[in-house]
């Protein structure tokens, strides 16, 4: 559908980008140079014998639907086209930003899929469109320079959770495996170093500048709702546990369990050290407002007594089965989350 911004980011028949073409650069690969994955193939939780319990693995549901997307399989290919509970999805991963976002690949009456630019904008996967070849930057979500520019992809909540994590909330889950018609070497980690130093330099600094209200590379979760934006630290959430907050005028909830290691820092995905999981979710159960608490090591809702996991479901006491309705959520760095939303507010 006419000029590429592949070829000619700069070409002026595309409407007025909404990123600056001059801070996109080559992160190395030509497009597709890392390949996504478009023939994606499954295998049920019971017979993954190749992942560690602390592993960590992308949680994806859609209407009734489960799946994990490894995080050991994600970093050599960054992208997967899936559909998931009848729904066309995108399932991305940015290991230079930690970030793990899915996406609607269906926008109004066109089906879109998408590869791997082999560009990077504020060190963050740019993915492109095949259909137009139109550029999206992942932690958004909308195409950014081309023919679609200022449409946007509808966000579908998920989050990295450990494995072990994973396979007891959802036995019944299906897992991508290492089948991926391409050979690497998927139990060895390519960004070992990402992790470092939480003041360690980037590929090119964001336009305007670096928000230095927390260090470049600090782990925080990254939240947007009605327009408002937040940043919560997460050794804060760490700290506390339990975090509860108001956002766009919603009521949120934000807590953390261990059993999950960092996937950019050992050479073995299970060396890393040890983050945990985060989820975040609304405390709203059939119109019923819900509040929590940490008791003897447990996340307790003091309405019923009942005990909850880190991905949202309770699992002992009367509410037991229930899930919580989950929220989009970014797990990621400040520099990348800041770059996009410069008005966010950090939580204290």
């Amino acid at each position: 559908m006419g000029a590429s911004a592949l070829d000619d980011p700069r070409h002026p028949g595309f409407p007025e980008p909404l990123i600056d073409p001059d801070h996109l650069f080559s992160g190395g690969p030509p497009p597709d140079g890392i390949p996504p994955i478009d023939d994606p193939k499954f295998e049920p939780v019971s017979d993954v014998d190749w992942l560690e319990g602390n592993e960590p693995v992308l949680s994806l549901t859609v209407a009734d639907e489960t799946r994990a997307y490894p995080l050991q399989v994600m970093a050599w290919h960054e992208i997967v086209n899936d559909t998931v509970g009848g729904v066309p999805v995108a399932v991305t991963f940015c290991p230079l930003c930690n970030s793990g976002v899915a996406f609607e690949r269906r926008v109004e009456d066109r089906l879109l899929d998408f590869g791997t630019s082999g560009l990077l904008y504020v060190d963050n996967l740019v993915m492109y469109d095949r259909q137009t070849e139109s550029l999206w930057p992942q932690l958004t979500g909308r195409a950014s320079v081309g023919v679609l520019t200022g449409t946007r992809l509808e966000s579908i909540p998920m989050g990295i959770v450990g494995w072990k994590q994973f396979r007891e909330s959802h036995p019944e889950a299906m897992v991508l495996t290492r089948d991926t018609g391409f050979v690497r070497d998927y139990g060895s980690n390519p960004y070992v170093w990402r992790d470092d130093d939480p003041n360690g330099d980037l590929f090119a600094d964001p336009p305007g500048g670096t928000d230095r209200r927390l260090p470049v590379k600090e782990r925080i979760v990254g939240i947007m709702v009605n327009g408002q934006s937040v940043a919560v630290r997460r050794s804060h959430i760490v700290e506390r546990r339990l975090v509860e907050l108001t956002v766009g005028g919603r009521d949120l909830v934000v807590w953390h369990r261990s059993g999950q290691a960092s996937a950019l820092d050992a050479d073995g995905y299970h060396d890393g050290e040890e983050v945990g999981t985060v989820g975040v979710f609304r405390p709203l159960l059939d119109g019923r407002r819900l509040t929590f608490a940490v008791r003897a090591g447990r996340l307790i809702d003091e309405q019923t007594g009942s005990a909850w996991n880190v991905l949202g479901e309770a699992t002992s006491g009367q509410l037991t089965g229930s899930r919580l309705p989950a929220v989009v959520h970014l797990d990621t760095f400040w520099f990348v989350w800041v770059a996009f939303r410069p008005r966010t507010r950090v939580v204290e």
